[in-house]
Protein backbone atom coordinates (compact mmCIF):
# COMPACT_ATOMS: atom_id res chain seq x y z
CA UNK A 1 0.00 0.00 0.00
CA UNK A 2 2.80 2.40 0.89
CA UNK A 3 4.62 1.62 -2.34
CA UNK A 4 1.43 2.26 -4.34
CA UNK A 5 0.92 5.65 -2.69
CA UNK A 6 4.55 6.54 -3.34
CA UNK A 7 4.13 5.68 -7.04
CA UNK A 8 0.90 7.71 -7.27
CA UNK A 9 2.60 10.70 -5.60
CA UNK A 10 5.55 10.45 -7.96
CA UNK A 11 3.19 10.28 -10.93
CA UNK A 12 1.41 13.47 -9.80
CA UNK A 13 4.75 15.28 -9.46
CA UNK A 14 5.68 14.18 -12.98
CA UNK A 15 2.37 15.46 -14.36
CA UNK A 16 2.92 18.81 -12.61
CA UNK A 17 6.42 19.16 -14.06
CA UNK A 18 5.16 18.30 -17.54
CA UNK A 19 2.36 20.83 -17.16
CA UNK A 20 4.84 23.55 -16.17
CA UNK A 21 7.02 22.68 -19.14
CA UNK A 22 4.09 22.85 -21.54
CA UNK A 23 2.99 26.18 -20.11
CA UNK A 24 6.47 27.65 -20.56
CA UNK A 25 6.64 26.42 -24.15
CA UNK A 26 3.23 27.92 -24.92
CA UNK A 27 4.03 31.33 -23.42
CA UNK A 28 3.39 33.97 -26.04
CA UNK A 29 6.46 35.96 -27.11
CA UNK A 30 6.58 39.59 -26.03
CA UNK A 31 5.71 42.31 -28.50
CA UNK A 32 8.00 45.20 -29.38
CA UNK A 33 6.58 48.22 -31.20
CA UNK A 34 8.91 50.49 -33.19
CA UNK A 35 7.81 54.03 -34.05
CA UNK A 36 9.15 56.10 -36.94
CA UNK A 37 8.09 59.31 -38.71
CA UNK A 38 7.90 58.85 -42.47
CA UNK A 39 6.19 61.99 -43.89
CA UNK A 40 3.92 59.74 -45.94
CA UNK A 41 6.73 57.71 -47.52
CA UNK A 42 5.37 54.46 -46.08
CA UNK A 43 7.07 51.99 -48.44
CA UNK A 44 10.46 53.65 -48.02
CA UNK A 45 10.21 53.60 -44.24
CA UNK A 46 9.17 49.96 -44.10
CA UNK A 47 12.02 48.92 -46.40
CA UNK A 48 14.56 51.02 -44.53
CA UNK A 49 13.82 49.35 -41.19
CA UNK A 50 13.04 45.86 -42.45
CA UNK A 51 16.40 44.25 -41.60
CA UNK A 52 16.47 45.99 -38.22
CA UNK A 53 12.96 44.74 -37.46
CA UNK A 54 13.89 41.14 -38.35
CA UNK A 55 17.12 41.36 -36.35
CA UNK A 56 15.35 42.57 -33.19
CA UNK A 57 12.67 39.89 -33.59
CA UNK A 58 15.27 37.12 -33.92
CA UNK A 59 17.65 38.22 -31.16
CA UNK A 60 15.00 39.06 -28.55
CA UNK A 61 12.54 36.34 -29.62
CA UNK A 62 9.81 38.95 -29.86
CA UNK A 63 6.99 39.86 -32.18
CA UNK A 64 8.14 43.18 -33.65
CA UNK A 65 5.70 45.68 -35.15
CA UNK A 66 6.87 48.69 -37.18
CA UNK A 67 4.47 51.64 -36.85
CA UNK A 68 5.20 54.57 -39.19
CA UNK A 69 3.37 57.84 -38.64
CA UNK A 70 3.10 60.53 -41.27
CA UNK A 71 3.69 63.71 -39.28
CA UNK A 72 4.90 64.90 -35.90
CA UNK A 73 1.41 65.41 -34.44
CA UNK A 74 0.58 61.71 -34.80
CA UNK A 75 3.97 60.84 -33.31
CA UNK A 76 3.43 63.13 -30.29
CA UNK A 77 0.14 61.35 -29.61
CA UNK A 78 1.78 57.92 -29.76
CA UNK A 79 4.63 59.05 -27.50
CA UNK A 80 2.30 60.67 -24.95
CA UNK A 81 0.31 57.43 -24.72
CA UNK A 82 3.58 55.44 -24.62
CA UNK A 83 2.42 53.22 -27.45
CA UNK A 84 5.95 52.74 -28.81
CA UNK A 85 8.66 50.72 -27.08
CA UNK A 86 11.47 51.90 -29.37
CA UNK A 87 11.27 55.30 -31.10
CA UNK A 88 13.43 56.60 -33.93
CA UNK A 89 12.85 60.23 -33.01
CA UNK A 90 13.85 63.38 -34.88
CA UNK A 91 15.20 66.09 -32.53
CA UNK A 92 11.93 67.86 -31.70
CA UNK A 93 10.14 64.63 -30.84
CA UNK A 94 13.18 63.38 -28.94
CA UNK A 95 13.17 66.49 -26.75
CA UNK A 96 9.44 66.14 -26.01
CA UNK A 97 9.77 62.42 -25.24
CA UNK A 98 12.71 62.96 -22.88
CA UNK A 99 11.41 66.05 -21.10
CA UNK A 100 7.69 65.29 -20.86
CA UNK A 101 7.37 61.50 -21.11
CA UNK A 102 10.64 60.27 -19.54
CA UNK A 103 11.78 58.23 -22.52
CA UNK A 104 15.36 56.95 -22.20
CA UNK A 105 17.95 57.90 -24.86
CA UNK A 106 19.71 54.81 -26.25
CA UNK A 107 21.68 55.88 -29.32
CA UNK A 108 22.41 58.89 -31.49
CA UNK A 109 20.92 58.89 -34.98
CA UNK A 110 23.91 60.56 -36.57
CA UNK A 111 27.51 61.65 -36.41
CA UNK A 112 28.29 65.15 -35.14
CA UNK A 113 28.63 66.34 -38.75
CA UNK A 114 25.04 65.30 -39.45
CA UNK A 115 23.52 67.88 -37.10
CA UNK A 116 20.77 69.87 -38.72
CA UNK A 117 19.99 73.55 -39.05
CA UNK A 118 16.72 75.28 -39.78
CA UNK A 119 16.43 77.53 -42.82
CA UNK A 120 14.02 80.37 -43.56
CA UNK A 121 13.39 80.32 -47.32
CA UNK A 122 11.80 82.79 -49.74
CA UNK A 123 11.39 82.78 -53.49
CA UNK A 124 14.38 84.24 -55.25
CA UNK A 125 12.25 87.04 -56.73
CA UNK A 126 11.02 88.12 -53.26
CA UNK A 127 12.12 91.52 -51.89
CA UNK A 128 12.56 89.95 -48.42
CA UNK A 129 16.24 89.98 -47.39
CA UNK A 130 16.33 89.25 -43.64
CA UNK A 131 14.15 88.25 -40.68
CA UNK A 132 12.82 91.77 -39.79
CA UNK A 133 11.44 91.99 -43.36
CA UNK A 134 8.99 89.21 -42.45
CA UNK A 135 6.96 91.57 -40.27
CA UNK A 136 3.30 91.36 -41.32
CA UNK A 137 4.07 88.60 -43.85
CA UNK A 138 2.66 85.09 -44.24
CA UNK A 139 5.03 82.36 -43.04
CA UNK A 140 4.84 78.57 -43.33
CA UNK A 141 6.09 76.46 -40.45
CA UNK A 142 6.20 72.70 -39.94
CA UNK A 143 4.01 70.82 -37.50
CA UNK A 144 4.39 71.02 -33.74
CA UNK A 145 7.10 68.52 -32.82
CA UNK A 146 9.44 69.48 -35.66
CA UNK A 147 12.76 70.94 -34.48
CA UNK A 148 13.73 72.57 -37.79
CA UNK A 149 10.23 73.38 -39.01
CA UNK A 150 8.59 74.61 -35.80
CA UNK A 151 10.62 75.19 -32.62
CA UNK A 152 13.84 76.68 -34.01
CA UNK A 153 12.20 79.08 -36.51
CA UNK A 154 9.74 80.27 -33.85
CA UNK A 155 12.70 80.98 -31.59
CA UNK A 156 14.38 82.96 -34.38
CA UNK A 157 11.15 84.82 -35.22
CA UNK A 158 10.54 85.72 -31.55
CA UNK A 159 9.16 89.26 -31.18
CA UNK A 160 7.81 89.63 -34.73
CA UNK A 161 4.20 90.16 -35.73
CA UNK A 162 3.22 87.96 -38.68
CA UNK A 163 0.12 88.39 -40.81
CA UNK A 164 -0.54 84.65 -40.76
CA UNK A 165 1.15 81.35 -39.93
CA UNK A 166 0.36 78.19 -41.89
CA UNK A 167 1.42 74.74 -40.74
CA UNK A 168 2.68 72.44 -43.47
CA UNK A 169 2.15 68.67 -43.05
CA UNK A 170 5.48 67.88 -44.75
CA UNK A 171 8.68 69.83 -45.60
CA UNK A 172 7.93 69.50 -49.32
CA UNK A 173 4.61 71.30 -48.78
CA UNK A 174 6.49 74.37 -47.53
CA UNK A 175 8.19 74.70 -50.93
CA UNK A 176 4.93 74.05 -52.77
CA UNK A 177 3.26 76.94 -50.91
CA UNK A 178 6.21 79.20 -51.67
CA UNK A 179 6.06 78.28 -55.35
CA UNK A 180 2.35 79.10 -55.62
CA UNK A 181 2.79 82.32 -53.62
CA UNK A 182 0.36 81.49 -50.80
CA UNK A 183 3.10 82.26 -48.24
CA UNK A 184 5.98 84.76 -48.27
CA UNK A 185 8.51 82.57 -46.44
CA UNK A 186 8.82 79.08 -45.04
CA UNK A 187 10.87 77.08 -42.57
CA UNK A 188 12.38 73.64 -43.08
CA UNK A 189 15.59 71.78 -42.34
CA UNK A 190 18.73 72.26 -44.38
CA UNK A 191 18.66 68.57 -45.30
CA UNK A 192 15.03 68.62 -46.48
CA UNK A 193 15.65 71.75 -48.50
CA UNK A 194 18.54 70.09 -50.33
CA UNK A 195 16.39 67.04 -51.05
CA UNK A 196 13.18 68.73 -52.21
CA UNK A 197 14.35 71.86 -54.02
CA UNK A 198 15.47 69.66 -56.94
CA UNK A 199 11.82 68.92 -57.67
CA UNK A 200 11.10 72.63 -58.28
CA UNK A 201 13.34 73.33 -61.26
CA UNK A 202 11.19 76.21 -62.51
CA UNK A 203 11.19 78.00 -59.14
CA UNK A 204 14.33 79.33 -57.50
CA UNK A 205 14.50 79.79 -53.74
CA UNK A 206 16.76 81.88 -51.55
CA UNK A 207 17.88 81.39 -47.94
CA UNK A 208 17.43 84.46 -45.74
CA UNK A 209 18.39 82.89 -42.41
CA UNK A 210 20.25 79.84 -41.11
CA UNK A 211 19.66 78.81 -37.50
CA UNK A 212 21.93 77.47 -34.81
CA UNK A 213 22.83 73.78 -34.94
CA UNK A 214 20.16 71.30 -33.89
CA UNK A 215 21.31 68.07 -32.18
CA UNK A 216 20.92 64.77 -34.02
CA UNK A 217 17.83 62.66 -33.51
CA UNK A 218 17.81 59.82 -31.00
CA UNK A 219 16.72 56.24 -30.60
CA UNK A 220 14.60 56.21 -27.45
CA UNK A 221 13.21 53.51 -25.18
CA UNK A 222 9.84 53.69 -23.45
CA UNK A 223 9.79 54.13 -19.65
CA UNK A 224 7.29 51.24 -19.58
CA UNK A 225 10.04 48.75 -20.49
CA UNK A 226 11.37 46.88 -17.44
CA UNK A 227 15.08 47.04 -16.65
CA UNK A 228 15.96 43.52 -17.79
CA UNK A 229 14.21 44.06 -21.10
CA UNK A 230 15.93 47.44 -21.47
CA UNK A 231 19.35 45.89 -21.00
CA UNK A 232 18.54 43.18 -23.54
CA UNK A 233 17.38 45.67 -26.19
CA UNK A 234 20.34 47.98 -25.56
CA UNK A 235 22.77 45.04 -25.91
CA UNK A 236 21.36 43.61 -29.15
CA UNK A 237 21.10 47.06 -30.74
CA UNK A 238 24.67 47.85 -29.74
CA UNK A 239 25.90 44.56 -31.23
CA UNK A 240 23.88 44.81 -34.45
CA UNK A 241 25.84 44.38 -37.72
CA UNK A 242 26.94 47.60 -39.42
CA UNK A 243 24.59 47.15 -42.38
CA UNK A 244 21.60 46.96 -40.04
CA UNK A 245 22.55 50.02 -37.99
CA UNK A 246 23.23 51.94 -41.23
CA UNK A 247 19.78 51.06 -42.59
CA UNK A 248 18.07 52.08 -39.36
CA UNK A 249 20.16 55.25 -39.11
CA UNK A 250 21.70 55.02 -35.64
CA UNK A 251 25.36 54.96 -34.61
CA UNK A 252 26.19 52.83 -31.54
CA UNK A 253 29.75 54.17 -31.34
CA UNK A 254 28.72 57.84 -31.05
CA UNK A 255 27.98 59.41 -27.67
CA UNK A 256 24.35 60.40 -27.12
CA UNK A 257 24.17 64.20 -27.62
CA UNK A 258 23.32 66.59 -24.82
CA UNK A 259 19.72 67.80 -25.15
CA UNK A 260 19.12 70.18 -22.26
CA UNK A 261 19.98 73.33 -24.22
CA UNK A 262 17.54 72.42 -26.98
CA UNK A 263 14.85 71.53 -24.42
CA UNK A 264 15.28 75.00 -22.90
CA UNK A 265 14.84 76.55 -26.37
CA UNK A 266 11.56 74.66 -26.77
CA UNK A 267 10.34 75.81 -23.38
CA UNK A 268 10.98 79.44 -24.35
CA UNK A 269 8.89 78.96 -27.50
CA UNK A 270 6.01 77.15 -25.76
CA UNK A 271 4.32 80.33 -24.36
CA UNK A 272 3.97 81.59 -27.96
CA UNK A 273 1.70 78.71 -28.96
CA UNK A 274 -1.49 80.48 -27.88
CA UNK A 275 -0.73 83.20 -30.43
CA UNK A 276 -0.01 81.03 -33.47
CA UNK A 277 -3.59 80.60 -34.69
CA UNK A 278 -4.36 84.31 -34.45
CA UNK A 279 -4.27 86.80 -37.35
CA UNK A 280 -2.04 88.66 -36.96
CA UNK A 281 0.18 86.35 -34.92
CA UNK A 282 2.16 88.31 -32.35
CA UNK A 283 5.16 86.20 -31.39
CA UNK A 284 5.39 87.38 -27.81
CA UNK A 285 3.96 85.66 -24.73
CA UNK A 286 0.58 86.93 -23.60
CA UNK A 287 0.91 89.35 -20.66
CA UNK A 288 0.41 87.65 -17.32
CA UNK A 289 -2.96 88.39 -15.69
CA UNK A 290 -1.70 87.49 -12.24
CA UNK A 291 -0.76 90.23 -9.83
Amino acid sequence: MLIRRFVEFGFLILLALLSIGCDSENTSPEKVSIGVVSYGEEDLSLDKYDRFKNYIAATTKSIVELEPTYNELQAIDQISRKQWDIVFAPPGLAAIAIDEQLYEPLFSMGEVSSRQRSLLIVRDDSPIKKIPDLANKKVALGQKGSAAGYYTPLYDLYGLTLADIRFAPTPKTVLEWLKEGSVDAGALSENNFEIHQRQFNETKFRIIHTSRWIPPGLVLLSPNIDRNREQQIRKVMNEAPANITADAGYVPSVKVPEYQQFIQLMKKVKPLETQLQQKPAVLLPEPSTTK
